[in-house]
């Protein structure tokens, strides 16, 4: 070890970084192995992900043409990560988790071009019998609670609860982001499938409580259900003084071994103008074996507001069928109808493939 240090100490500062950094990816990839080779017996740390793309004909109902194309993602998000724990003594580890997405039909980095390198997850913090605590980037617990309560999880293509409430173009109900920004969050032990998360983002203005979020998160996962319950707050700037909006998600999953049923409902209200929404979404998901599934979603949300442009009905159903080639890797096939008042209806068929690492 002394020899590799006098070895680096001579090479110029460039290479020493593109040698740390080589020597940080063969570290990450001993993902297997239980015993980490590049520090301590009580260290471990793992390369991992998810590769996945869909190519379809995509047409929401505010868009006068369908536009064929090929995704990133589709049901998951592609991304890639490095997580890590030590074991400090005591029962309690050291943990840390670098997430980023990435674009597998072009090779860009991030879901967009505003991304950050890390964009899914940067964390750091502790773990043991007392929880979890980190600190960092890291995704919205409400997020993570949508994707527990309709058949098409997490995805933002596909589900349309996640559509009418977290993506913008779909005119997405709750303000922010997937992700949140110098958050930290504490996660409670799970006692007999009961769990509960709180999420703080500071908000780093210099005399103002600037933006901080807030969220409260509550679950409950045993016996065949899954239940959420999620409140947040979230601030943010305009050309006025800083508003804010409230947000609360309620849902639950039931596995009836022949059908899992979905329901959840969603709402929202910005103190700061007389705007509001209300999202109902229904589901089901059927195992027609052991690797096929058929997958069926509908959302709709009402939006309320002073002004006609601030009114609106949408109307969003998937219908798809996933199978299963292995337990790492699936494909599938989706249709999409969406509807907004005053708008034609659009329609958007893809099949796509997931592959996971």
């Amino acid at each position: 070890m002394k020899k590799a240090q006098r070895v680096m100490a001579r090479l110029p500062a460039r290479r020493v970084v593109g040698t740390l950094g080589v020597m940080a990816i063969f570290c990450a990839g001993l993902a297997m192995t239980s015993v980490d080779a590049c520090g301590d017996s009580g260290s471990q740390v793992q390369l991992y992900g998810l590769v996945g793309t869909y190519v379809g004909s995509v047409k929401r109902s505010d868009t006068p043409q369908s536009t064929v194309l090929m995704g990133s993602g589709g049901l998951t998000t592609s991304f890639w990560g490095i997580r890590g724990n030590e074991d400090l003594g005591g029962g309690v580890s050291a943990i840390f988790a670098l997430e980023s997405f990435f674009q597998p039909q072009n090779g860009a980095q991030g879901r967009n071009a505003t991304d950050p390198f890390w964009s899914r997850n940067a964390y750091v913090g502790f773990m043991g019998d007392f929880g979890q605590l980190t600190f960092g980037r890291q995704r919205n617990p409400t997020y993570t609670a949508e994707s527990l309560v309709n058949p098409f999880g997490s995805s933002t293509v596909f589900s349309p609860l996640v559509l009418q409430t977290f993506v913008t173009t779909y005119g997405g109900t709750i303000i922010g982001d997937t992700v949140w920004n110098n958050t930290a969050k504490y996660t409670t032990p799970n006692f007999k499938g009961f769990g509960a998360t709180v999420i703080y983002g500071l908000g780093g203005v210099a005399g103002s409580p600037g933006i901080g979020n807030l969220g409260f998160h509550l679950s409950y996962q045993n016996h065949g259900l899954t239940a959420v319950l999620s409140g947040q707050r979230v601030r943010y700037t305009a050309a006025g003084p800083v508003g804010a909006q409230y947000a609360y998600l309620a849902g639950a999953a039931y596995d009836f071994k022949v059908v899992t049923l979905y329901g959840a409902w969603a709402m929202t209200s910005d103190v700061s103008t007389p705007t509001g929404s209300h999202t109902y979404e229904a589901g089901l998901s059927i195992p027609f074996s052991p690797a096929d599934f058929l997958l069926a979603e509908w959302a709709r949300t009402q939006r309320s507001g002073p002004t006609p442009t601030t009114n609106s009905l949408r109307n969003t159903a998937s219908l798809g069928y996933d199978h299963l080639l292995s337990k790492r890797t699936d494909i599938y096939a989706i249709y999409s109808y969406d509807k907004l008042s005053a708008h034609p209806t659009g329609n958007t068929f893809a099949v796509g493939v997931r592959h996971t690492f």
